[in-house]
């Protein structure tokens, strides 16, 4: 949106679309421009333009400052007697990819004397093959064909609309899909939505989702044992004081009452020293908190009702254990480890926790995902989490349409939703975003500020009655008369 607003605010200057267009692409704002060096601005622009851009926005030319300060920087340094610094040679490179197996090297050469090439990937599952099978070099040659093959069909060709494939091959079975939610292991406490409002949810670049939750797995020894997974279930949910608690107001001595119920405190491992430590911990809270026998009586710094009745309210909210946000946690077996799942994320503090292994906890949404972990963990997750919502209800979509769709949600380096607030409404086509909604607003503007279009899209060029530029309307078709004359000669 940034890079948009620069175009039109130069543009308003008087500068042209083509300057405005290749200034903003190299990343400079109106502040920028009038401070950086000539130079620098003749790497994007020709040297006419670039003093016409100064010109318009009021800036004098500036230059690098490449003369010495001082004259004892001018004069030349002495040579230096002493010996130069040794390399290091300890330094080594690390490797990326790793090195060919022996069958992955014979798989090569194989593709290397066809003249054709594979994707690593590809190399390395007919490997896993290969070593299962122990096919002979004939049988072999002949399974890389059939694979090259197959491989060259699945190829996009030149100038394919992939944008509006993929968008159909996703929105079509879309309309398949039930609006329903799924409950893990027969638990109706714990509940995810799925269908339809999920992959609306995951494409809308939804901040929470309707249905936080969190796959929370353990590390160490004990993961597989019943008693130290409750145990870590009960530290992970968030306890507040009105859950293992009843509070009263004793006006007399102008204090707050607060009763444990000593069953529920044992039930989450919390003792009376918790309850005061939480207490003594919160800010807002200005008191003074005591025990007394088995209760916990908490006054105020002047004895007032209304901060009596302000300490209260903040009482009731405090949380005495657990992680913000995880209203309840539900223990299941799988694979002979317990893995618990949560109601409600919080995946900065989760991963916190000692007993958690980060490597495998995982949540459902997706911006907290960008926020903690980057935008590359934030593409694979809206990758999963559409592709698995797709085939929860039995619908295949070929996952490279999926990727496609997370590639334009991700490429800016945050996660954008695909509508008017994202995508579509960063296009640099008039026409393309009047096409999408709100069309008098977006066509009333751009002649205010004269946008101009060049029509290099698909829906701008429909709009106008033109052939649209992907497939044959992407190559244009010369007849050369004279040309056809010399030919005919020839033959």
């Amino acid at each position: 949106m940034a890079r948009k607003d620069t175009v039109n605010a130069l543009i308003r200057r008087g500068v042209s679309a083509k300057v405005s267009e290749a200034i903003s692409n190299a990343g400079f704002k109106i502040g920028d421009l009038k401070k950086a060096p000539f130079e620098l601005l003749l790497r994007y622009l020709s040297e006419p333009d670039a003093q016409d851009l100064l010109n318009k926005i009021g800036a004098k030319r500036k230059h690098l400052d490449v003369k010495p300060t001082t004259k004892a920087k001018a004069q030349p340094k002495e040579k230096d007697d002493k010996k130069p610094k040794a390399r290091r040679t300890d330094l080594k490179m690390p490797v990326k990819v790793k090195a060919l197996s022996n069958q992955e090297k014979k798989i090569a050469e194989i593709l290397g004397k066809m003249k054709v090439s594979l994707p690593r990937s590809i190399i390395e599952e007919l490997a896993e093959y290969q070593n299962r099978l122990n096919l002979k070099v004939k049988d072999l040659e002949k399974v890389i064909e059939k694979v090259v093959e197959q491989y060259d069909l699945h190829k996009i060709d030149a100038h394919e609309s992939i944008g509006i494939v993929s968008a159909q091959s996703i929105g079509e079975p879309g309309t398949q899909m039930t609006m329903r939610t799924f409950h893990y292991a027969g638990v109706a406490e714990i509940s995810t939505t799925l269908g339809l409002p999920r992959l609306i949810e995951i494409v809308d670049a939804r901040r929470i989702p309707s249905t936080p939750m969190m796959t929370v797995y353990m590390k160490g020894e004990k993961k597989s044992d019943p008693d130290h997974a409750k145990k870590v279930a009960a530290s992970l949910e968030e306890t507040l004081l009105l859950d293992i608690a009843d509070m009263a107001t004793d006006l007399d001595n102008m204090q707050l009452i607060i009763q444990p119920d000593m069953k529920k405190m044992a039930a989450k491992d919390i003792t009376l020293d918790n309850i005061v430590f939480a207490l003594k911990k919160e800010r807002k809270l200005k008191g003074v908190v005591e025990k007394q026998g088995n209760n916990i009586s908490v006054k105020p710094e002047t004895p007032q009702f209304r901060k009596l009745h302000q300490m209260y309210e903040i009482m009731r909210d405090c949380r005495v254990k657990g992680i913000e946000g995880i209203k309840k946690a539900v223990i299941r077996k799988q694979d002979n480890e317990y893995v618990i799942f949560t109601e409600g994320s919080n995946l900065a503090k989760m991963l916190e926790n000692d007993y958690v292994d980060s490597s495998k906890t995982k949540t459902n949404s997706i911006m907290e995902i960008s926020l903690v972990l980057g935008i590359e963990a934030a593409r694979n997750s809206i990758i999963e989490e559409a592709a698995h919502t797709l085939s929860e209800q039995g619908l295949a979509v070929d996952k490279r349409h999926i990727m496609l769709v997370a590639d334009m949600m991700s490429n800016d380096g945050d996660v954008k939703a695909i509508g008017r607030h994202g995508i579509s409404g960063r296009k640099s086509s008039v026409l393309a975003r009047a096409a999408f909604e709100i069309t008098s607003t977006h066509l009333l503007k751009a002649g205010i500020i004269g946008e101009t279009d060049t029509l290099d899209g698909v829906a701008e060029n429909i709009i106008v009655g033109q052939p649209v530029t992907v497939g044959t309307g992407a190559v244009n078709l010369v007849y050369s008369p004279e040309l056809m004359k010399k030919n005919k000669k020839r033959d």
